[in-house]
This record gives C-alpha cells, structure tokens and sequence, in this order.
C-alpha cells in the first residue's frame, strides 16, 4: 500500500517535467505548444522567417513550411481539446500561394482565432494576420505592403502581367474580406512610390495599421490571449 502511494506520487511529481519535455520538443519540431494552464486549452501557432512553398530555401534560412502547418490547422480545428487558436507572427513574407493557402484554412475555422503580429507581418504576412477573427499588433511592429514580386525568369508578354494583375488582385481581395480596410486604400498603399528607395509600398507600424483599418487592435501577449479568451466563454 505505502510502496503504491510511493509510485503514484513519483508519477505525479514526474509529471509536470514530462508536460515541459512535451512543449518544448513541440516548440522545436513543429514551432508551436499547447497549453492547458489558463481558463482554456490554447494552441499557440508561430509563423516566422519566410513562408516556404513548393521549393526548399537553404538552411541557413528561418522558414515556415506550409506542409507541415496545413495538417497543424486541421487536427487544431478537429482536436475536442483545443478551444482556441494564436498565432504569432514576425515573418518577412514567401511564397504567395503557400502564404494564401495557410490563410485561407486559418479563416476558414470554425474555432476562436486571435494573430499578433510582431517584429513584422510584411508581403504575404498580411494575409496571415488579417486571416484570424480578431488580429492585434504590437506597437513596435512593422507591415510592408507591397505589389506582388516575382523571381526568376518573366517573360515579357501580355499574359504574363496579366496574371501578376490577377495574384495582386486574389491578395487585396483576400485582406479587405478579411479586415477593415477598403479596395482602394490597400491598391494605394501597394502601389506608393514615395515612401520605399528601391522599390514601391508602404511599410506601416501598429498603430498606422490599425488606423488604416487593416489590423483591429493595438496589444500585445496579454490583449491577444484575454481576447482569445472572451471568444472562447461566448462560444461556450
């Protein structure tokens, strides 16, 4: 009887450091954890560095591989244990489609969604930040809004502007279905010439993003997660 009280209580003060070994081995494989220790089970999703799509960056690079976030989303939407979903966001942008696809998915769940973006949320990170129910930026965080850029070899043909015209147009249609801000205040900020040396957009910090109606609200962790929470209790 004392020897099973003993064993029992081992496992119980063992267990606390198998949660901790859990969380981080998840933090390094997959860039994300949940966590159970508040009012409600959260996951809590990083998007950082460049967005990786169909074709690998060096590794030297910080990257987000959409192939491994897009069945993340899935079983975080099917899970009966996860009530609500942040995603943190300093990324420098990637690739369009992978960038799109991801945002799409985060929209299209049905569960509590709150992003903040911080450091940046610039070019295809727009989207992401845009694509949960409620999205928060830190103070000091910065988002470059930018025309669609192309690498590589481009072929100089009509057919090829016009489908750059039309992934410009998927995106901006993306951002003001999914935020407050209009058609033509997201294609003039696209479109700045006075503001980037090298280049055209426009590079907005929090507060001039929220003011633009692109982001809701100024916070940070604390805002993010009460918020998240408040979604989680009206669901209930």
């Amino acid at each position: 009887m004392n020897s099973e009280k003993k064993r029992n209580g081992s496992n119980e003060e063992n267990r606390p450091s198998q949660v901790l070994q859990q969380d981080l081995k998840d933090v390094i494989e997959n860039g994300s954890v949940t966590t159970s220790n508040g009012a409600h089970t959260i996951h809590c999703l990083t998007v950082i560095g460049q967005i990786e799509g169909h074709y690998a960056l060096s590794g030297e690079n910080k990257t987000t591989k959409y192939e491994h976030v897009l069945p993340q989303l899935v079983a975080i939407e099917e899970s009966r244990d996860i009530q609500g979903l942040l995603i943190l966001l300093n990324t420098v942008g990637g690739d369009i489609e992978a960038g799109l696809a991801l945002a799409e998915l985060i929209a299209g769940m049905k569960k509590p969604t709150v992003s903040l973006v911080l450091g940046g949320g610039h070019s295809i990170g727009v989207p992401l930040a845009v694509s949960a129910k409620q999205s928060f930026i830190a103070p000091s965080a910065t988002m470059t809004i930018h025309p669609v850029r192309i690498n590589g070899l481009v072929l100089g043909v009509p057919q090829a502007f016009l489908h750059f015209r039309r992934m410009q147009e998927r995106i901006i249609r993306f951002v003001t279905d999914h935020s407050h801000i209009t058609h033509e205040t997201f294609a003039k900020l696209c479109m700045n010439t006075d503001e980037m040396a090298t280049d055209m957009g426009t590079v907005l910090d929090g507060e001039a993003a929220v003011a633009a109606g692109l982001i809701d609200r100024l916070g940070s962790l604390s805002e993010a997660l009460s918020a998240l929470h408040e979604m989680i209790n009206r669901d209930l």
